[in-house]
This record gives C-alpha cells, structure tokens and sequence, in this order.
C-alpha cells in the first residue's frame, strides 16, 4: 500500500494546529508523517506539532505558497496530502484518500470541498456558495478539469516532482493551489470527490478585508497566467495533445 505525507503550512496558528493534529492522530487510516511548514511564526507553533509528533520544516518567507512548497519537497510519502492549520478532517478523511488512489491509478491528484464549522450564518452562507461554490464551477470552466482546493486534496509525489519547478512557489500574492492546478501536465487526471470533505474556518471571510484579500489573490493568478493558459488555449492544447497521443508522440503545457 502507499505511504502518506500529510503537509501543513502555518503561521502563529499553534491553537488551531493542536486541534489538527489531534484529528489526525484519530484518523482510521493513521499518516505515514505529518509535515508541518512553521512559516516564521512566534507563538507555540513548532513545539505543539513536535508535542504531537510531527516533522518540522521550517520556511522563513512569509506565505502559503513558499511553506506549502517546502512541504511537499520534504514529503516522503508516494501520497501527499494537504490540510491547513484550521482544517477539521474527518475520521475517514486519510482512509479514503488512499482508497480511492489506490482504487484509480489514473487520478493524480483527488480533491473535496471544504465545509464551514464557525461563523455566522450569513458569512459562512456567501463562503459556501459564492466563494467555494463559485471557485469550483468557475475555475473548472476555465481549466477544463476540476481545480485544486488547497484545504482539503492529495496527489501523487510525482505529480508535485513533475510541476515543481513550473509552478511561482516564491509568490506570495496569488493563490498556490490555483497556481498549481495552472501548471499540471495536462495528462494528470484531476478528480473532484463531493464525499472527500473537510471542516474549514471562516476565520479569512469574517472580515471585508480578509475577504478582498483573496479576491486579489483570485485575481492576480488568473492574470499571470494569461495569455498562455486562457481556456481556449488550454482546449487548443488538450486537443493537440489528444492528436500527439494517437501517434505515440508526448507533450505537456507548462
């Protein structure tokens, strides 16, 4: 059976990792390691996951992007899986992760949606469905595959050693997982899985700046990567490489 990482990138979170980790630590499929990226912070971080027997990595530049990179590259596991300091898994979260891999050796990477656990009503109500409901019918529209949710998905080491060096892992201002999904090989199957959720916070969207913050992020990768990966481009370059399959010739789009 394949072995599991588990990444997670945090900054002065250590309350929140706690409670993480020990949702992990009840997982019926138990992590192989757990990683997590301390991002420079000041609070208790790094001796609450070394407390809980996790691996610490640190990155001193500030930024998802930057920690959840430095994850991944110090992953071991033939599965790397991804959670945020807040994250909430269920029990089952790992057990079906590696079920399903297992089960279609033709996914790279199997992503779920996030579901709020705090908030008021109305904050988590927007979240869910214009925020999170949006990013996943819109971003699939444009990408022509499901996108990459980075609270709650897993891909294949190989996967992450193919993109590496494509993706901007040294920004700070944009959305990773959106970046990443950008510059997968186009024959990496991404698969969306309505049953694989995970708790998340609210905490980003309780605020209008927190909220505008994200929108910006949404909207500088969206404009970095045009023209070269707009969606007609993308279709172009899917059926072309349908055409170089049929001859035996490979190709990707970076």
């Amino acid at each position: 059976m394949p072995t599991v990482s588990v990444v997670i990138p945090v900054l002065d979170d250590a309350e929140m990792l706690a409670r993480c980790l020990a949702e992990l630590a009840a997982q019926l499929r138990p992590a192989d390691e757990i990683i997590v990226v301390d991002n420079g912070s000041t609070d208790d971080t790094a001796a609450v996951a070394r407390a809980a027997g996790a691996r610490v990595v640190e990155q001193p530049t500030r930024g998802i992007w930057p920690a959840a990179s430095a994850g991944y590259d110090a992953a071991t596991g033939d599965i790397i899986a991804r959670l945020d300091a807040d994250s909430r898994p269920p029990a089952d979260w790992l057990l079906h992760i590696e079920a399903e891999l297992v089960d279609s050796p033709e996914v790279g990477v199997l992503t779920g949606r996030g579901v709020f656990y705090d908030g008021n009503a109305v904050v988590s109500g927007l979240g869910q469905v214009l925020y999170i409901g949006g990013y996943f019918w819109s971003m699939e529209l444009w990408l022509g595959n499901p996108p990459i949710f980075g609270s709650n998905f897993a891909m294949r080491r190989e996967v992450w050693r193919d993109a590496r060096t494509r993706v901007h892992r040294d920004r700070t201002d944009i959305h990773d997982d959106l970046d990443l999904a950008f510059h997968l090989d186009l024959a990496t199957v991404v698969r969306y899985d309505d049953r694989l959720t995970v708790g998340i916070s609210a905490r980003p969207f309780s605020t209008w700046s927190g909220f505008g913050r994200r929108l910006h992020w949404a909207y500088t990768t969206l404009a970095m990567h045009l023209p070269e990966q707009s969606p007609w481009r993308r279709r172009t370059a899917r059926r072309r490489r349908a055409r170089e399959e049929e001859r035996g010739v490979p190709g990707a789009i970076a």
